[in-house]
């Protein structure tokens, strides 16, 4: 006779075990401690077999009935029932062993490992507070478009357009890093190319042709009320254009200001640089030293809070922000380096690829070569001195002509120092500063103040690196 809810309801437990059978192999069994559990009972190769099939009432009598049905159609087309169970159960194991934050947390650890700490814990912060809640347990060979796009414009719903986009990026290059592996077949990201609103690219602003508003700004920074510690900081970064974290994480032990040069390992590539310091930059640096130099940490820029770590990442440009500057639209301190790329080279006429190496850009010359930290360092050396020069001619409220003939007079000085450079790279002459540059010279001792005082400053630098 067949089972009934109602029946099953009513069953008792006693001493031992007992079963209710509905047919087809399908019984109930009702353990002594009040359990009510199914089981199938069938033959497999010639021998009898058990399969369990869950718990009453979570799984009900329909659910069995259908269950067992299944059973029955797999052993018709010559399958084990219980070995198919187990292949299941196996198979959700592994799933689970390779989640989406499984392999995340993989593809942290080969993908980031050169990357700057700063770096990884964006992108990690990123996934733990807007992926892992959602996706972060499911297998990630089973990932759909659907599911990825209902998290990523969740992100977009508030607002965050760039977030979500960099979201659907990054949680592509997580699949893809499992596919490699073979642990998933293929990338949904790549149907949802287009799925969210396009974002506006916006580079950092920065006034890159208005010398004038450069000058307002040089005179803002002057003027700055606060700590030591970020006003020279502040002085500083438009001298050296170079990453504002790498500056705050600037340490005294980098600094040789007898040889006038900072040597750093940059973030962003690993690889190290070289920075000429100008007569300006030293000068900071100098006035700072008394401040900071003896601290135990070694930064040159500490923090508030701590002398064992930097400077915060916002310093820059909350004192920004503080003097009346829109971080926005104006300026951001990381816009200092388009700042110095455009006027360098449209202003006092310097080739790219020096500026390129100042700014430690990874372009690879015509051998493939991406960097040489000591490539055009003479050239670096007078560059740097000449655009400390400059900023001061534009916070002074110099005009243009004045500029002019000083960048026409580096430029012609430069081509005499690049074939001395030549030269000496070839086991030639020693380099000095040939009778050719006297013009040169001539013309830069002909503007006033510190001037020519600067550039023989730079030119003596060169000659002791």
């Amino acid at each position: 006779m067949a089972l009934t809810d109602t029946a099953i309801r009513k069953s008792k437990p006693t001493d031992k075990s007992y079963k209710q059978f509905d047919g087809g192999g399908l019984y109930i069994e009702v353990t002594p401690s009040g359990g009510k559990l199914w089981r199938l009972k069938y033959r497999y190769a010639g021998k009898e077999k058990l399969l369990s099939l869950g718990k009453y009432p979570t799984v009900t009598l329909a659910d069995a009935r259908g269950k067992r049905e299944t059973a029955k159609k797999m052993l018709s087309d010559g399958f084990d029932p219980s070995a198919a169970k187990q292949q299941e159960k196996s198979r959700k194991i592994m799933l689970a062993a390779n989640s989406f934050e499984v392999v995340a947390r993989e593809w942290f650890e080969s993908y980031l490992t050169t990357k700057s700490e700063g770096y990884k814990n964006k992108v990690v912060r990123l996934l733990e507070r807007e992926a892992f809640p959602y996706i972060g347990l499911r297998p990630i060979a089973e990932l759909t478009a659907p599911e990825i796009l209902a998290v990523v414009r969740r992100v977009e719903s508030r607002g965050r357009r760039e977030t979500a986009h960099r979201l659907l990026q990054t949680s592509g290059q997580v699949i893809r890093h499992a596919i490699r592996d073979g642990r998933a077949q293929n990338d949904p990201t790549v149907a949802l190319r287009g799925a969210l609103t396009p974002v506006q690219s916006k580079h950092m602003a920065a006034p890159t042709e208005e010398p004038v508003k450069v000058g307002e700004i040089l005179r803002m920074l002057d003027a700055f009320v606060g700590g030591m510690v970020v006003w020279c900081a502040l002085r500083l970064l438009p001298l050296l254009f170079c990453r504002p974290g790498e500056l705050r994480k600037m340490r005294w032990e980098q600094l040789d200001l007898d040889r006038a040069e900072w040597r750093y390992t940059v973030s962003k590539t690993k690889t190290a640089h070289l920075v000429p310091l100008s007569k300006q930059a030293i000068a900071i640096l100098n006035e700072l030293k008394p401040v900071t130099g003896h601290l135990i940490g070694g930064l040159v820029f500490p923090g508030g809070r701590s002398q064992m770590s930097p400077m915060s990442d916002a310093a820059i440009n909350a004192a920004y922000r503080r003097l009346g500057i829109n971080t926005q639209d104006e300026l951001t301190g990381h816009g200092w380096r388009a700042v110095a790329r455009t006027m360098l080279h449209e202003r006092l006429n310097y080739a790219p690829e020096v500026i390129e190496h100042q700014l430690a850009h990874a372009v690879p010359d015509k051998l493939g070569n991406a960097y040489n930290r000591t490539k055009f360092l003479d050239e670096r050396r007078l560059m740097m001195q000449h655009w400390s020069d400059y900023l001061d001619t534009l916070k002074n409220g110099m005009e243009q002509p004045e500029r002019i003939t000083m960048a026409q007079a580096f430029a012609d000085g430069m081509d005499n120092l690049r074939e001395l450079r030549m030269k000496r790279e070839q086991g030639g002459e020693k380099t000095t500063l040939p009778t050719e540059s006297k013009p040169m010279v001539a013309t830069l001792q002909s503007t006033e103040g510190r001037m020519s005082e600067n550039f023989v400053f730079g030119i003596n630098g060169m000659k002791k690196g």
